[in-house]
């Protein structure tokens, strides 16, 4: 296939992708937003209320828990969703077993995997939006570094978008993709200082706590919300990128050889 064949299919794949978003929208954006309303009701204004400071910002400027935690909300919305909706629609692909038509096709592993990966990055961006939306209501959102903000998004659910597309190549049965989200990838988010400060928390934790990948993405997101982070924001892109580059690799070697997906 020629370049402009390959981003007719990217393209293809793309719009499926948010077609089915915004047609169940019911099922992929409300959900969301209840949840993170709850969050911010129960640990930002009822509990928040009794913390007090977290820390301080620009300009030596308290900052809230509830100011605090809400970088942290909108990430962990754009990392669950991000990661939900390519297990779900890669897995539906490969019951209904339309993927197998994909794969026989002259498009390319890497359209197929970028056009799901764009499906569950872009889910992942209206969800964010939604929550950052709602946290207006709560608590002040000031954008200190846009570029930090955005770029911090977009690898984080690139990333989680390929381990989804992992998940869900491997995945046998529906209850397969509930297993990563709810004993892997919910432990790791709590405990990727989304409510709490890493910098206050004792040895080892604190040195333990750096071992999770989560807590790099939550930090410079909130650094580009807040202008505060418990971490380097050079640790931060470098694990990030290097993340995406191995995983990006990975999946298009599972894609290439089939693996999951030929009977």
């Amino acid at each position: 296939m020629n370049a402009q064949a390959n981003l007719v299919a990217l393209g293809t794949i793309t719009r499926r992708e948010v077609t089915r978003i915004l047609r169940i929208w019911s099922q992929t954006l409300l959900p969301p937003a209840i949840t993170m309303t709850l969050y911010f009701v129960i640990f930002g204004s009822l509990i928040g209320s009794r913390i007090g400071t977290m820390a301080q910002g620009v300009g030596g400027a308290p900052i809230s828990y509830i100011e605090y935690i809400a970088p942290g909300l909108i990430m962990m919305a754009v990392i669950q969703n991000a990661y939900g909706n390519i297990t779900s629609s890669f897995f539906g692909a490969k019951f209904q077993r339309f993927v197998e038509e994909m794969l026989v096709s002259p498009m390319p592993s890497w359209a197929i995997l970028a056009g799901y990966v764009s499906g569950a990055v872009l889910r992942g961006f209206m969800v964010g939006v939604i929550v950052l939306l709602i946290s207006l209501f709560f608590t002040k959102i000031h954008l200190y570094h846009p570029f930090v903000t955005l770029s911090t998004f977009l690898l984080a659910a690139v990333i989680f978008a390929l381990l989804g597309f992992v998940n869900a190549i491997y995945a046998r049965k529906f209850d397969d993709i509930a297993i990563i989200p709810t004993f892997v990838l919910t432990p790791l988010t709590y405990l990727g200082g989304v409510f709490y400060n890493v910098a206050q928390l004792p040895s080892p934790w604190k040195e333990i706590s750096h071992l999770n990948p989560i807590l790099y993405m939550v930090n410079a997101f909130r650094y580009g919300l807040l202008g505060v982070s418990d971490i380097d924001l050079t640790w931060a892109y470098l694990i990030m990128f290097a993340f995406v580059g191995a995983l990006t690799a990975y999946c298009l070697s599972l894609l290439r050889r089939g693996v999951g997906l030929r009977s």
